[in-house]
């Protein structure tokens, strides 16, 4: 099978794989160019509540696929500077789901999610100093936002790969579980994801991002939703809600 992003939409969750085994799951051009009208597309899905982005086997990303990148180290770097920006404006929450390495540009793909899951003995890394290049300002402002401007220079410095437990005392990941739990524990989070209120999701995630404009904008939406209501009454009612707005159709 040829590099390429493969992806599957089950329950309500979207999984987008990054098949690429040959090279530990390294991104093609192809494959980072192909990555923003995929998000676009699973974006406008209304079937589609939750984002699930993993790699093929044993390896999550082991970056860029160098051989395939044409011209300069900087316009690959366009590349995937406009495949990490689709994903973290994806409108519906994202979880990396980590196994194996997680380095480079992987972990630019990682850090765009909005939760990191790792399994033991994963291996993180953000490596440009390997390379003499620059590390783009907002992948750096991203960076920073989860693990703070120390270890965000210790990464960048020196390239250096850290694992998964030092990965989740910095806050790279989230939650890191033992080898064989990953999958189960991702199935069981995304359903919990998918069942919560996508209106709550949506402008918690735009303001966690730091847009605080909106209140006007998401009171609106709430007034129009009934997700209120139904929260409310399922509550009283010892029952499991039925969320019916969705990002994709507001209002």
């Amino acid at each position: 099978m040829e590099p390429q992003l493969l992806r599957s939409v089950t329950d309500s969750v979207a999984t987008v794989v990054i098949h690429h085994p040959a090279k530990r799951n390294a991104m093609t051009a192809a494959m980072w160019g192909a990555l923003p009208p995929l998000l676009r597309t699973l974006a406008a899905d209304p079937a589609v509540r939750v984002l699930v982005l993993t790699g093929e086997g044993g390896t999550f990303c082991a970056g860029a696929d160098i051989s395939t990148l044409q011209g300069s180290p900087q316009e690959a770097q366009t590349l995937a500077v406009a495949a990490e920006e689709a994903l973290a404006a994806f409108p519906k929450p994202t979880l990396a789901a980590i196994r194996g390495h997680c380095v480079g540009g992987g972990s630019q793909l990682a850090a765009a999610c909005d939760l990191r899951f790792a399994e033991e003995g994963s291996l993180f890394g953000v490596t440009p100093a390997r390379l003499g290049i620059v590390y783009p300002a907002s992948s750096t402002r991203r960076l920073v936002s989860l693990v703070g401007p120390a270890t965000a220079k210790y990464l960048l410095f020196s390239g250096e790969l850290i694992g998964a437990e030092r990965a989740l005392r910095t806050g790279l990941v989230d939650e890191v579980l033992p080898e064989g739990e990953l999958g189960k524990r991702v199935l069981e989070f995304t359903r919990i994801l998918a069942s919560g209120s996508q209106l709550t999701q949506a402008a918690a995630k735009e303001f966690a991002g730091g847009r605080t404009d909106r209140d006007a904008h998401w009171a609106e939406q709430a007034r129009g939703s009934g997700d209120t209501a139904e929260g409310v009454a399922a509550f009283l009612e010892r029952r499991q809600p039925s969320f019916s707005w969705n990002v994709a159709t507001p209002g």
